[in-house]
């Protein structure tokens, strides 16, 4: 089987791939001229669903997108669907990290509650779409650690690994991150 994966994120691309084998995972990467989507809905939902449609208008087959963001509680669950530019664009992850440790530095880590959130939309080979979510617990770190991962991973802390998701290798990553519990739904559902 083959699925196309409409981001343009090359980390996201390997992380669904390794997750999804021995599915074949197509992407943007694939096509001559990828669409340029604007991400303006007001949900992880309706972004996914813009980005899943207007990649299944082009290739006209199974199609996956995603749109994932952190929460955390004492921003009242900001950044939200704007992680990516947190900090402001062009995007970029350190600037977002700083803007957020800056944002928290007065708070203990019991008052520094987050999680990762990933809505995956699905559009079958007949242009119908499903959801499926996945969550993360943790809390934000004062300070970075580990090399592994991407976007906010450094400092988001797992208390139950007592490690930040950079710190975890890519298996142990791809067995517990909200991407690979929103996946595991969507391998159930294809499997029936």
């Amino acid at each position: 089987m083959n699925i196309w994966v409409a981001t343009k994120n090359a980390h996201k691309v390997e992380e669904i791939s390794k997750i999804l084998a021995p599915i074949v995972v197509k992407s943007f990467f694939d096509l001559n001229n990828p669409p340029d989507v604007e991400e303006n809905g007001a949900s992880y939902e309706e972004n996914a669903l813009l980005k899943a449609r207007a990649l299944f208008e082009i290739v006209k087959e199974p199609v996956m997108a995603d749109d994932s963001g952190l929460e955390v509680d004492a921003l009242n669950g900001a950044p939200g669907i704007y992680s990516a530019r947190f900090a402001g664009t062009p995007v970029d992850h350190n600037k977002n990290i700083n803007k957020l440790l800056e944002d928290l530095k007065e708070l203990p880590s019991e008052k520094r509650t987050a999680r990762f959130r990933c809505v995956i939309v699905y559009i079958d080979a007949t242009g119908k779409s499903h959801e499926f979510s996945g969550t993360l617990e943790g809390i934000i770190a004062n300070k970075r650690t580990g090399k592994a991962g991407f976007g906010y991973d450094p400092v988001f802390w797992l208390p139950k690994n007592n490690c930040s998701v950079a710190e975890l290798t890519d298996i142990e990553k791809n067995t517990i991150s909200h991407r690979s519990r929103a996946l595991q739904k969507f391998i159930k559902f294809i499997k029936g």
